[in-house]
């Protein structure tokens, strides 16, 4: 497509499907939950709304394969649908079921509020009770605080202590001795002032990680409680399980899912420090697609495989005529052997512009989703 006119090029995407800056900016795409704590490669909540409306109905139950940061799942509830989400990424489910939990709010509000004040009066934690990692990737007091705030909320409720954790999880990423202009990828710990690129002037590394417990506990409060108002009472369920072999406990009768494109990123390094911290289990060697295994032809390989099961799987257990949307950008041009190897029948491409932005930012990506059905 490079080349093309922005005329021509718009004339063969869905514009109900492709935003501007303008028309959606930042703060519409990460309304509510969708922004409780960081995460790459997610799609924007607006996206699953058009699938909703244009090929579901209330009722409907949606399966998620690759739930990651749970955004189908929310958009699902919200619309009124039932939803079921799977990732091989412990902290990825238990992102999702965060955000798409319901919650006493005062309660979960005063308990968030104890916990902050428990790690304050805590004695500080001894260095032994972290793992090398956390000891190299944070300073003394950052790490103590961090690790008061985890023994604090031990004795929540199991639902109020899984909101802690995100918590954790954010504060700790913020809090990391890293640049504040690499959060997404650091390759190694900063100890010494550095000039900031995004700040224009020397900046110093984080030496401490209690001010982003209160500040991330104050958002995340706000956050749940503005999607409460959108919450249903259709059923959300979050399986740990690897979406190849899972056995889904209902039928759903639809997917909507944005699988992990091949070499791109490692979804449980990106949130390392969530696994150090809150001792998840590590399964990163069954992850899809990893950043950490290439884009070789046998890595390629590799991935149709993958992806052939997972979809082939998924449509076995799904109610005869169920739509299969799934958005990709499938630039090695592997999904037409994953579709043909799962019984999935390609119904419509539709392609959409990932954002559509001018100036500085301009600059052209698109993505398919790839409108299908069983055989």
């Amino acid at each position: 497509m490079a080349g093309r006119t922005q005329e021509a090029l718009y004339a063969e995407i869905d514009l109900e499907l492709s935003w501007s800056e303008d028309e959606l900016p930042q703060v519409k795409r990460t309304k509510h939950v969708h922004s409780l704590h960081p995460y790459l490669g997610k799609y924007v909540p607006q996206l699953v709304d058009v699938f909703l409306n244009r090929y579901f109905v209330p009722g409907d139950c949606i399966y998620d394969p690759f739930v990651g940061s749970g955004t189908t799942l929310v958009e699902a509830n919200a619309f009124g649908a039932l939803s079921i989400g799977c990732d091989i990424s412990a902290f990825n489910c238990l992102l999702s079921r965060v955000k798409s939990a319901r919650y006493s709010l005062g309660e979960l509000e005063l308990a968030l509020r104890r916990a902050l004040e428990k790690g304050r009066r805590q004695a500080p934690a001894a260095a032994d009770e972290a793992t090398p990692w956390l000891r190299s990737w944070f300073a003394p007091r950052a790490l103590e605080e961090l690790l008061a705030f985890r023994s604090a909320i031990v004795s929540l409720q199991p639902e109020h202590a899984d909101v802690a954790r995100v918590i954790l999880s954010r504060a700790a990423r913020s809090a990391r001795l890293t640049t504040h202009f690499d959060l997404d990828f650091p390759r190694v710990p900063t100890t010494q002032p550095y000039y900031c690129h995004k700040h224009k002037r020397t900046c110093r590394p984080v030496d401490e990680a209690a001010k982003f417990l209160t500040r991330y506990s104050s958002d995340a409060i706000r956050r749940i409680r503005e999607f409460s108002e959108l919450r249903t009472e259709r059923s959300v369920t979050v399986l740990h399980a690897d979406s190849r072999t899972v056995e889904l406990p209902t039928r759903p009768d639809g997917v909507i899912t944005s699988p992990p494109y091949p070499g791109l990123i490692d979804y449980h390094e990106q949130h390392r420090y969530a696994y150090e911290l809150l001792g998840l289990v590590d399964r990163s060697n069954e992850e899809i697609g990893a950043a950490a295994s290439g884009r070789s032809r046998t890595a390629l390989g590799a991935y149709v495989d993958a992806m052939s099961a997972v979809f082939a799987n998924t449509r076995s257990q799904l109610a005869p005529g169920a739509w299969v949307l799934i958005v990709v950008n499938d630039s090695q041009n592997l999904y037409p052997e994953i579709l043909e190897n799962a019984q999935l029948t390609l119904e419509d491409r539709v392609t959409r512009h990932v954002n559509r932005r001018t100036g500085r930012r301009a600059g052209e990506f698109f993505e398919d989703i790839l409108v299908c059905r069983g055989q």
